[in-house]
């Protein structure tokens, strides 16, 4: 096994328990919060009886103990079955399959271009600190990431959707268009210019002070005087000492604002009307539907773990010493 393999190994089998922390967890503090989705469910249709509540209670399985159904959801859960959604009458798995994928495209794509572009102007102000360029680039950074997601999105939607008619204002498509091919794509790539935009615009001033600050440290450190004296050219010394070395907190960030941006896809996918995870999490809130919410907490978690497995790959093919440490302790 390669020293990569070996690293991602140990990280899946440690987060085993982190995993089951996080179900155990939230399944007993969803059952600590008062009513749930019988009550949610009555309140919508005006009202009920308590034998339809007693009745309705007892199909789902809400009479039984907390400690019967703690049991019967992590058994359910070791089959993959995630439980039934009491608010749309839905197995919750189905759920999340067809939300998922609309809230992967809008972080995915929304991290690409945040990254990139935050990494990239992140290089030209740390590249000369203390420079006109990099107090200009750090002022306006610190602007941008001080807005809120809500008030950008909503001030990007009146400009570009509402004023200028650009852009659309909602949604992932154009509802029954029957387009196909690149022709829907190219419709879905239009819906998600001003979601993308709006998370990538954020993160993008993020990365780009936290990149900068990690160029401004490593300039002053051995190795980079040693390339200076030996007469590399500053190009060189920028892209192939100081930034590769800076890229290493960069990518620690990445790995821990993957849950941030799961989180901050719930406020702009209500704003744009987006049907995807963050406001499929919203509706289940509203709706007290605690299977469904166990469940969505439940993929975010393993989505988590994912991407910080990524993270930790990525990490120990710049830095080779993260595996050989590991193997040697």
């Amino acid at each position: 096994m390669t020293r990569a393999l070996r690293l991602t190994a140990r990280r899946a089998i440690s987060s085993i328990p982190v995993l089951l922390i996080v179900v155990v967890m939230t399944f007993l503090l969803l059952e600590t919060a008062a009513g749930d989705a019988v009550d949610a469910y009555l309140l919508s249709i005006g009202g009920g009886d308590a034998a339809i509540a007693g009745a309705l209670r007892q199909a789902y399985g809400l009479d039984q103990s907390m400690a019967a159904r703690l049991w019967l959801y992590l058994s359910a859960l070791a089959r993959l079955d995630l439980g039934w959604s009491v608010a749309f009458d839905r197995p919750v798995l189905g759920l999340i399959i067809e939300r998922l994928p609309n809230t992967l495209l809008l972080m995915g794509s929304a991290t690409a271009l945040a990254f990139a572009f935050g990494s990239t102007l992140g290089i030209l102000a740390g590249a000369r600190p203390g420079s006109l360029r990099d107090r200009l680039l750090s002022t306006l950074s610190l602007v941008v990431y001080a807005i809120p997601g809500f008030w950008l999105g909503l001030v990007l939607a009146i400009v570009f959707a509402v004023q200028l008619r650009w852009l659309p204002t909602s949604g992932i498509e154009t509802i029954a268009s029957g387009r196909t091919g690149l022709s829907r794509a190219a419709d879905i790539a239009a819906h998600l210019v001003l979601p993308v935009g709006t998370l990538a615009l954020i993160y993008t001033a993020l990365f780009l002070r936290v990149m900068r600050a990690g160029m401004a440290g490593i300039w002053r450190l051995d190795f980079v005087l040693f390339a200076r004296a030996k007469g590399l050219s500053r190009a060189r010394i920028v892209l192939r000492h100081v930034a590769r070395n800076a890229l290493l907190p960069l990518i620690t960030m990445l790995g821990l604002q993957a849950a941030a941006m799961l989180g901050g896809s719930v406020v702009i996918e209500s704003i744009f009307a987006i049907p995807g995870f963050g406001r499929l999490a919203q509706e289940a809130v509203s709706g007290r539907d605690a299977a469904l919410l166990c469940g969505i907490i439940v993929v975010s978690a393993v989505l988590v773990i994912l991407v910080n497995l990524l993270v930790d790959i990525v990490y120990a093919a710049l830095d080779p010493r993260v595996g050989t440490a590991e193997r040697g302790a």
